[in-house]
């Protein structure tokens, strides 16, 4: 049989439809190769020893808690000055470009303050249960820890996530256009327990009022649907106690719902037969329409994702070659189910590879591996949940919400990588 030339190397690599296997064995071989011609150069970080190896490093009293390294001191909490007055009553954004998995670490999670982070002890903590209960009754910290607890991991994302972007591309990188959210392991007491306790009514009570302790209490009205259903009375997360800025010693977790409603330094829960109607569920936190008028009562947080690499704050560094395209999805509805991914702007899409099943109400990590050869993409990501719910575009979501809107912008976000890696917040038509 006679054979044509062998192709070489580089034509190997150019082929359009090389597996991901083939090409990773393909850079293999180039390396090797690449290695064997730089031989008179040898890498002195393998061929030599490092400081880091030549003494002795910290030992284990040198960092009582244990802190980031230097190396990651960019992963951090970032804040956008002109959004807010002033930082007192403000937010900042988790740094979801830099991190992987779905756990957010405590010290990177996003934070939504109305009148400053407080500082409450546990000894000085109480909890009352009024209104419409048999029993009236105020619990300390040490009472909610001798009850039943249960642990879950949920999201909590501020309705203003993403809420800039309703009249164009506003805010350039991933933690500010979809940081106002985190994803954290809660321990607490189901609210029902301590509702239960103070002797709920059958026939009275359809809501409940819950107020933090801070200055501005930011009260706000719950359906008891809700309330007895997966409401949790929350004193840990990953593990540890509440960061003070979460709401130490104890916090509300209302799963799946706007992060508002998340009442920090829980203080008061008061039954009721009907809404407070509080300044947080009516001049804020309602929805502005296309003709002007607003609704309200729109907590759950719809199903949404967001590319996290590559992105404005994480371009391609590497050139051509394997490249990995992640992101996060997540529904206040229940489980991600699917999650599609186009590298064209919505033209054509591809089903993205889940890290593990979704679980309710929580993050869902997504990857897409694939081959980058310098095209510019349109990055986009489409969430689907469990209820068959898609996530709209934008365009879809301004057909009815207009552009004056700020809350529940749950739109398909794209990103614009340009042949030299970098990327920008951008929209297409």
């Amino acid at each position: 049989m006679t054979q044509g030339p062998e192709r070489t190397m580089e034509e190997k690599m150019s082929e359009p439809k090389t597996s991901r296997r083939a090409f990773l064995q393909g850079a293999a071989t180039v390396a090797v190769t690449a290695g064997a011609a730089r031989a008179a150069e040898p890498d002195p970080l393998i061929t030599e020893v490092q400081p880091w190896a030549q003494g002795l490093g910290e030992g284990v009293d040198a960092t009582p808690y244990g802190l980031p390294i230097r190396f990651e001191d960019d992963v951090v909490r970032r804040n956008v000055p002109w959004l807010t007055a002033d930082p007192i009553s403000s937010i900042n954004f988790t740094p979801i470009h830099a991190l992987d998995g779905t756990i957010t670490p405590q010290g990177c999670a996003f934070e939504r303050h109305h009148s400053g982070a407080i500082e409450l002890s546990k000894s000085d903590y109480r909890l009352m249960i009024n209104g419409l209960v048999d029993r009236p009754l105020v619990f300390t910290y040490e009472d909610l820890e001798r009850f039943p607890r249960e642990n879950h991991v949920y999201f909590c994302e501020c309705a203003a996530n993403t809420g800039m972007e309703w009249a164009g591309a506003q805010l350039n990188g991933a933690q500010f256009t979809h940081g106002m959210i985190h994803n954290m392991e809660y321990t607490g007491v189901p609210l029902r327990t301590l509702l239960r306790e103070a002797g709920l009514p059958a026939t009275t009570g359809k809501w409940v009022y819950v107020e933090g302790a801070d200055a501005s209490s930011n009260g706000r009205s719950i359906p008891m649907e809700k309330a007895l259903d997966d409401v949790l009375v929350a004193f840990k997360a990953n593990g540890e106690a509440l960061r003070k800025e979460h709401g130490y010693p104890v916090r509300l977790v209302v799963p799946g719902w706007e992060g508002n409603m998340w009442v920090k330094w829980l203080r008061r829960i008061e039954v009721l037969d009907g809404p407070v109607e509080s300044r947080e569920e009516t001049s804020k936190y309602t929805d502005t329409l296309a003709d002007g008028t607003s609704r309200k009562w729109t907590w759950v947080m719809d199903a949404k994702s967001v590319v996290t690499s590559p992105s404005p704050q994480a371009p391609i560094k590497h050139g051509h070659g394997p490249l990995v395209i992640t992101g996060l999805a997540w529904s206040g509805h229940g489980r991600i189910t699917r999650v599609d991914v186009s590298t064209d702007g919505g033209k054509n899409w591809q089903t993205a590879r889940l890290a593990r099943e979704g679980e309710t109400k929580a993050l869902t990590r997504f990857y897409l591996d694939t081959e980058w050869t310098g095209e510019e993409m349109f990055l986009q990501s489409r969430a689907m949940d469990e209820t068959g719910y898609v996530q709209p575009t934008k365009t879809q979501l301004r057909e009815v919400r207009g552009e004056n809107s700020v809350y529940h912008n749950n739109c398909i976000q794209t990103w614009w990588v340009k042949p030299n890696g970098e990327a920008e917040n951008v929209e297409v038509s």
